[in-house]
């Protein structure tokens, strides 16, 4: 049996800003990190930029070697056993805690074939298996036209593969961008080659020699050299499940990031937290989430009793577009354009009731703070009024992920 005084279960971004944040508390106290991958933490948002971009692998890995952690990698935890502050990994090892975290993220929804001919892309195993087909293969299939699917579907084009994306959607990032933008999008994307199948739905995939071939329920055959597919994740949830704790899309923590288990806390991905601005219980599977999230959980496992009342906000880049967004921003609420130059640069905000819900910053930059800002102001608001309201640093973009 190994007794620690703070146990993360889970290792990524958000287990990785947990260590930092009890560290920032407590410079001595004896942390151990259980993690079911074979590597160790590591930043998730270049696997699918950066890395494709010309960026060195060595740049994403979290700097855990000199925080005082112990990690345990390729494990998984079985079981928590709240009363005793015990965990059992699958190897049937014993792990004791005074305080613990999970921090056990999401896992990919999956197709109902293709077993593994399939790249669900999500991890550092994934970018490895994918970037090695690419050495090898010409062309691909990004099954997914939101945000993982859009990424990668630039990342190989970039690399100069022949691209074909499908999904069921009208266009790519309609669940997030209003219809005139998504419109665009897909328009862009097919200028810079890429081949997208809007409206499809892949129903079968087969292997023929060295190729992978889809079957589309309108009787289309695609063949490709590799399958990526990108169409969203459940968050690991069971393990708290069964532990007792509180679970409704994600696990319900308080302001503190606590459960209702006093001694187990939960971040990044995996944890629903009620957020003041939006005035409900939102989960965000996002890299600044992650990393804010998980550095007050590790404070407040180290003593502290900090609030957690920030808002996420994500990015992406898409070939030579970007954006940054806060809140909601879902193409279902109503929407305000305010462009500086159609579909180049500008504003795009999502209303409800009179309140901003969300703000979308196409290729403008330094202005999520004053976002956030405006998402919790009470209002009310019209779409009109709001032009103008966030103009467009001078300042050229900050280099992404």
């Amino acid at each position: 049996m190994t007794d620690y005084q703070y146990l993360i279960i889970g290792g990524g971004m958000t287990a990785a800003a947990a260590v930092e944040g009890i560290r920032e508390v407590d410079s001595t106290g004896e942390i151990g990190l259980i993690s079911a991958e074979l590597d160790n933490p590591y930043d998730r948002p270049p696997l699918s930029k950066a890395l494709w971009k010309g960026k060195p692998l060595y740049t994403i890995w979290c700097k855990t070697e000199n925080k005082g952690v112990k990690v345990h990698l390729d494990r998984a935890i079985k079981e928590i056993i709240p009363a005793q502050k015990r965990v059992v990994d699958d190897q049937g090892d014993f792990f004791t805690y005074q305080k613990l975290l999970l921090a056990t993220g999401g896992r990919p929804r999956l197709l109902p074939f293709g077993d593994d001919q399939i790249i669900y892309f999500r991890t550092l195993s994934d970018y490895r298996r994918l970037r090695a087909l690419a050495e090898m293969g010409r062309r691909f299939a990004v099954i997914g036209g939101g945000f993982i699917g859009s990424e990668i579907a630039a990342a190989l084009a970039l690399n100069g593969k022949e691209v074909v994306m499908i999904f069921l959607g009208e266009d790519i990032g309609d669940r997030v961008f209003p219809r005139p933008l998504a419109q665009f999008v897909s328009s862009f994307y097919k200028q810079k080659g890429v081949e997208v199948l809007a409206g499809e739905k892949i129903i079968g995939l087969e292997t023929r020699g060295s190729q992978r071939v889809l079957k589309t329920s309108t009787n289309r055959e695609i063949a490709v050299d590799g399958v990526v597919a990108g169409v969203g994740i459940e968050p690991n949830v069971e393990l708290a499940q069964t532990a007792g704790l509180s679970v409704e899309n994600g696990i319900i923590v308080d302001e503190f990031l606590r459960t209702n288990h006093p001694d187990i806390h939960a971040a990044g991905d995996v944890a629903a937290f009620y957020n003041p601005a939006l005035g409900k219980r939102i989960r965000v599977e996002h890299e600044d989430n992650a990393n804010s999230m998980g550095r007050l959980a590790g404070r407040n496992m180290a003593g502290k009793s900090e609030p957690y009342h920030h808002l996420p906000f994500f990015y992406s880049d898409l070939f030579d577009l970007g954006y940054e967004a806060v809140g909601e921003v879902d193409s279902r609420l109503e929407t305000f354009a305010d462009w500086r130059r159609p579909n180049e640069e500008g504003v795009i905000y999502y209303l409800q009731n009179g309140r901003v819900r969300g703000v979308l910053l196409w290729n403008v930059w330094e202005q999520v703070e004053a976002a956030r800002q405006l998402i919790a102001a009470p209002g009310p608001f019209t779409g009109k009024g709001l032009k103008g309201r966030l103009p467009a640093k001078t300042s050229s973009p900050k280099s992404v992920s």
